[in-house]
């Protein structure tokens, strides 16, 4: 074992996380501890990020009516969603618990601001939302330690990223990048809730890998046939 490796316990931990997280709709009641909040919000905060510039901030919304406003909203572009879709499709898609706001006990706002230590950012200034690119590592982050806490996250998409920071009261250089919801649940699917209600299927990771440019199959092959990130430590 390489000297900076981690133990195959660890290991297996890591991925097991990775493997087991899902996208989480629904939500037990239960308060979450503000000793495990912190950890979780730390793991987020550890984060990589363009230049070390941090550009993030975790906006906490448990109020009831607040978070009653703000899934009236959801449901309004829900309903404006719908019309993407025709037949059966809209009938599935109208069907389909997209959000927690109400059942979980805490929602968090992940934002970035885009000017947190000034116009020169090391690494910007070719790529400008490299900042962007960062707080979603912090959304990750945040994904993942929830997990490992046995805490449900739930990204919630359908919304106006307008309306939410004048709803946040946001500084105009702040802008929203992950609505989550957050709780514990009653039980963790084994696959993707998408996946099992036929919506999308699951790419299989030997379709998706290239080599030196696009299409070009890569040099690993029969390697990249595993069917689960945990195969390789069994």
């Amino acid at each position: 074992m390489d000297v900076h490796e981690f133990p195959p316990a660890w290991k297996r931990g890591f991925y097991e996380a990775i493997a087991r997280r899902r996208d989480i709709r629904s939500f037990l009641p239960d308060a979450i501890p503000d000793a495990t909040l912190a950890r979780v919000l730390q793991a987020a905060n550890q984060a990589a990020s363009v230049g070390f510039s941090q550009p993030w901030n975790f906006v906490l919304v448990r109020d009831r009516a607040r978070r009653e406003a703000l899934h009236a909203h959801v449901t309004e572009e829900r309903l404006k969603g719908a019309e993407r879709f025709e037949g059966a499709r809209k009938d599935t898609y109208l069907s389909l618990k997209l959000e927690g706001i109400l059942d979980a006990p805490l929602n968090v706002c992940i934002t970035c601001d885009r000017e947190r230590f000034g116009p020169a950012v090391l690494g910007r200034n070719t790529i400008l939302d490299a900042d962007l690119y960062s707080v979603v590592t912090a959304v990750q982050n945040f994904w993942l330690a929830a997990r490992v806490e046995g805490l449900g996250v739930g990204w919630v998409s359908i919304l106006r990223q307008e309306w939410l920071a004048d709803f946040l009261a946001l500084p105009d250089h702040v802008v929203p990048v992950a609505y989550l919801c957050v709780g514990y649940v009653e039980h963790f699917p084994e696959e993707p809730t998408l996946k099992t209600k036929g919506w999308l299927p699951k790419l299989p990771l030997a379709d998706l890998v290239f080599e030196d440019r696009w299409g070009a199959p890569p040099a690993m092959g029969a390697a990249l046939d595993l069917h689960s990130v945990l195969e390789g430590l069994e």
